[in-house]
């Protein structure tokens, strides 16, 4: 019943939400083969309605409702197996929610997520009323060393860290390097990239790709090892693991090309 609600939802953000419908349509207008029509848009938002549905899913672990699949290969768990943290790199394809809700109540993964202080207060409101324990997973980081100690010691613990990549807080806020992304120039934060070559641990991105209907699909992929910037190279080498995070984005991208939910221009948009 509730996923019925959400045709006439998408309907009317789609008449009525011209920014995030023009933004839809110029992302889709470098990702898709063909030329973009309404109805494309239509599938862009659906997607993304289904996908904040299912968070509510998610977070009061109502996890029959969904089909989720994981790779033969759980690589963070294996590290945590071992007694190895690491960054897990997510972005705003398909949902986070789908590893973050799933690994706390029902998958025996460790996870903490990094949120900026900002960001925080208004999400960690929201957490409480669904699920304390999920709310219980962020850290904050608010410019002083508690957030980054935090870290550490869940590193430590074995703990996987995941924080979003593919979005920067504004002009002036962080470090950026401008890297290639469907064949156009765009700015990219380098605080995952700092972050991971600081802990010396290994980096993996992380994708909850939203298949349609009630599906979704597990994806990691290592980027590094260990992210290691050469004094004499450091900031090529910044630039490289950046392009390289990018790269990744992208071939997802290409391969489920509604499931990228920034609806703001990226590309000429100096505040994302």
């Amino acid at each position: 019943m509730a996923r019925s609600l959400l045709y006439p939802i998408s309907l009317y953000f789609l008449l009525f939400a011209g920014p995030q419908r023009r933004a839809s349509q110029q992302y889709l207008n470098r990702v898709l083969k063909h030329k973009v029509t309404w109805l494309d848009s239509a599938k862009h938002i659906h997607a993304f309605a289904s996908t904040i549905l299912d968070r509510v899913y998610l977070l009061t672990g109502q996890f029959a409702k969904l089909d989720i699949t994981f790779p033969d290969e759980n690589i963070p768990l294996s590290y945590s197996k071992d007694g190895v943290g690491c960054l897990l790199l997510g972005s705003h394809i398909g949902s986070f929610e789908v590893l973050r809700s799933y690994a706390v109540s029902n998958y025996p993964l460790p996870i903490k997520i990094l949120m900026y202080e900002q960001q925080a207060p208004m999400m960690v409101k929201v957490l409480n009323a669904l699920n304390a324990d999920v709310a219980d997973t962020l850290i904050s980081l608010d410019g002083s060393p508690s957030g980054l100690l935090k870290v550490k010691e869940a590193i430590d613990c074995g703990t996987t860290v995941g924080l979003l990549g593919d979005r920067i807080l504004g002009e002036g806020s962080e470090k950026t390097v401008i890297c290639t992304l469907l064949g156009e120039p765009v700015k990219m934060s380098t605080a995952p990239i700092l972050l991971a070559a600081a802990l010396k641990v290994p980096l993996i991105v992380f994708f909850g790709v939203y298949l349609g209907g009630n599906r979704y699909k597990i994806h990691f992929e290592l980027l590094a090892e260990e992210v290691i910037l050469k004094r004499k190279t450091r900031q090529q080498d910044i630039q490289d693991y950046t392009q390289k995070y990018v790269d990744i984005l992208e071939k997802q991208m290409l391969e489920t090309p509604y499931n990228w939910f920034n609806f703001y221009d990226y590309w000429h948009n100096d505040k994302q």
